[in-house]
């Protein structure tokens, strides 16, 4: 008994002296103890500044490592992890593994010691990337978007014709920044890999049943542009072409402004003056679907009238659209059925159709009526010198009657004024006739009548002296001459 009670104490006493001297050896050690892993990098027997290296180089290395991104309609996008901007998240981890086996108890200690000899620990390496760079690679992955072409109808010899509709494919941008951002921080093996990006299925509307309600004119309205020059009367039915065809469903938005583009040159109004300027003409087409839109009775959600009065419609009948100003003529399909609009031009007359399913009575019309409340009569002529330009320079501009006026909509059923409305209220401005008059010349008494012509405020005065002073000075230029001879 004494015998074995010595063996006992002396084994305990082996293994004792075993664990101090083993722990005593994991306080004093500066370098990572084996079998101790960062990811698949081995960081047995390195100080922590040679760890970190070895992890960085790692890193370093990991960017160059291709990403392959799954944008919509089977289009992929390929980058680097560098490009997303990789970089090492948890940096403690060597402090971590440089301590590893010197806390805790004695058994404690001893027993994380002799683990390491039968199964490596490792650490794992945690991965950060720059959301501002994904979202960016993202954005520009939208360009493969593919919206949906909703089912739509064609007008041809008078007839309709169904044409079928596509899906789109549009990229969720937030959804996909999350799933790049986890799966590379998640569940990413360091390795060239392909990631789906979230893409949204989106149908298309409509169907041929469904357009086959589309039978009847709803409204229809021509004006005419037979004074318009060639720029003109080209973005009048540049303008008109781009409406036509178009079909628009049940409680959807109609923009004209986002529909008729590129504009070409041609006389608009800026600044109280007519001046070549980009759009000028398609305000007529604008205002010719206005008013058979208002004949069909939709819905209009946006209209402006135009700062002066217009030739080819009565007082608020108008509907101004400007980029400048941010204009724009919008209407909505408030109807049960969809909408077809017909536009074409002819003999420099522009016509709109809005075909639908007419549900209106058969005795119920409506009719407009434009009121004026308020006649602006232009004050006297406004002439202004020009030193720049010789006499006999003269640049008029017409004048222009203010007014305001409202639009009264009249409902008649079967014959009888049911109800009058009021549709809107418009402002025109005034503008007087004016002229930019020439008058440098090398004649003092020349420049004192022209001078003296501007004063009157009377344009066709002023011209009269121009002409007559030019008419003297090409007489005596060539009685020069006949001396000269």
């Amino acid at each position: 008994m004494k015998k074995y009670r010595k063996g006992f104490y002396g084994i305990l006493l082996l293994t004792l002296t075993m664990l101090f001297g083993m722990t005593a050896q994991a306080k004093t050690d500066d370098t990572i103890k084996t079998g101790i892993y960062a990811g698949d990098v081995e960081l047995s027997g390195m100080t922590a500044q040679e760890a970190t290296a070895v992890i960085e180089e790692h890193i370093e290395s990991l960017k160059d490592v291709e990403i392959t991104l799954l944008a919509a309609n089977d289009h992929d996008v390929t980058t680097t992890a560098g490009d997303l901007g990789v970089t090492w998240k948890n940096p403690e981890l060597v402090q971590e593994a440089l301590e590893l086996g010197t806390h805790g108890n004695v058994i404690e200690r001893y027993k994380t010691l002799m683990d390491l000899q039968h199964e490596n620990y490792v650490y794992p390496i945690e991965l950060d990337f720059d959301l501002q760079a994904i979202n960016d690679l993202l954005t520009r992955c939208t360009k493969y978007d593919q919206e949906a072409i909703n089912v739509s109808l064609k007008r041809d010899g008078g007839k309709f014709t169904v044409v079928e509709g596509q899906t789109g494919y549009v990229l969720d941008v937030e959804k996909s920044i999350d799933a790049v951002y986890d799966y590379l921080t998640e569940e990413w093996n360091h390795e060239a890999c392909s990631i789906p990006l979230e893409i949204v299925v989106d149908e298309p509307k409509g169907s041929a049943e469904e357009l086959a309600q589309v039978t009847d004119v709803l409204g229809s309205f021509t004006t005419s542009y037979k004074t318009s020059g060639s720029s003109r009367s080209a973005n009048v039915a540049n303008g008109c072409s781009l409406i036509n065809g178009t079909t628009l469903y049940p409680g959807e938005e109609f923009s004209t402004y986002k529909t008729v583009s590129p504009y070409y040159m041609a006389g608009s109004y800026v600044s109280g003056k007519v001046v070549d300027s980009l759009g000028g003409g398609i305000c007529q087409v604008s205002t010719t679907l206005y008013n058979a839109v208002l004949l069909a009775e939709l819905e209009v959600t946006e209209r402006y009238n135009h700062s002066m009065i217009v030739g080819y419609v009565d007082p608020s009948a108008d509907a101004a659209i400007a980029e400048s100003s941010g204009k724009d003529f919008k209407f909505v399909n408030n109807t049960d059925a969809p909408i077809y609009i017909e536009g074409y031009t002819h003999d420099k007359q522009i016509t709109f159709n809005i075909y639908g399913k007419e549900t209106r009575a058969a005795g119920h019309s409506v009719r407009y009526e434009s009121e004026v409340l308020e006649t602006i009569t232009p004050p006297a002529d406004q002439i202004y010198a020009d030193a720049g330009q010789p006499i006999g320079y003269i640049v008029t501009e017409s004048a222009h009657i203010g007014y305001k006026a409202r639009l009264w909509k009249i409902t008649m059923e079967n014959g009888v004024e049911v109800s009058r409305e009021q549709v809107n209220s418009s402002t025109y401005k005034m503008v007087p006739r004016s002229a930019t008059v020439g008058t440098a010349t090398s004649d003092p008494q020349a420049y004192e009548e022209i001078m003296a012509a501007i004063s009157t405020a009377n344009i066709d005065h002023v011209k009269n002296v121009a002409a007559a002073l030019n008419a003297r000075a090409a007489a005596a230029a060539g009685q020069t001459e006949i001396v000269d001879d």
